[in-house]
């Protein structure tokens, strides 16, 4: 992996074998980006894309492998209220079975990077993007407080 700052932007390259999603966080965390959007097409190898069951609020989990093109990437990077990184991403890859082109998408786990990928992330300036937790839902949804005051978690 390589990247480069521009502007407010980072852009990233990253190369055979590189894990996109971990290697975005621990570059967040060397560059201390507390929350940024981000975007990125490739050629990949492996993806693990998962879909929310609602109903149990877990996730079912799918390993595609071959030949994948990364048609899209996007995510955001957020504090929680552990004040620890975390990431939310989908990502959409056209790839064949047989003769047949197919597409796969969903919530993104891990990506891996089969020649390269190309990764814009934009760090939030001003600011920061919190994530909090929905006992409704059983999931998380961005928190804009001014001085964050977590308080229990429900």
């Amino acid at each position: 992996m390589d990247y480069r700052r521009f502007g407010d932007a980072v852009y990233i390259r990253m190369d055979k074998g590189d894990e996109i999603i971990s290697q975005i966080m621990d570059l967040c965390r060397k560059e201390q980006i507390r929350s940024a959007v981000f975007s990125g097409i490739g050629g990949c190898s492996e993806a693990r894309v998962q879909t929310f069951e609602p109903e149990s609020g877990t996730f079912e989990t799918r390993t595609i492998r071959g030949m994948l093109e990364l048609v899209s990437l996007t995510g955001n990077v957020f504090t929680d209220e552990r004040n620890e990184l975390y990431q939310h991403s989908h990502a959409l890859f056209s790839y064949k079975d047989g003769d047949d082109h197919r597409v796969a998408g969903g919530h993104i786990q891990s990506i891996t990077v089969l020649y390269t990928a190309e990764i814009e992330l934009r760090p939030v300036i001003g600011g920061t993007i919190y994530h909090r937790y929905d006992s409704e839902t059983g999931t998380g949804f961005w928190s804009f407080p001014e001085a964050p005051d977590w308080g229990e978690k429900s």
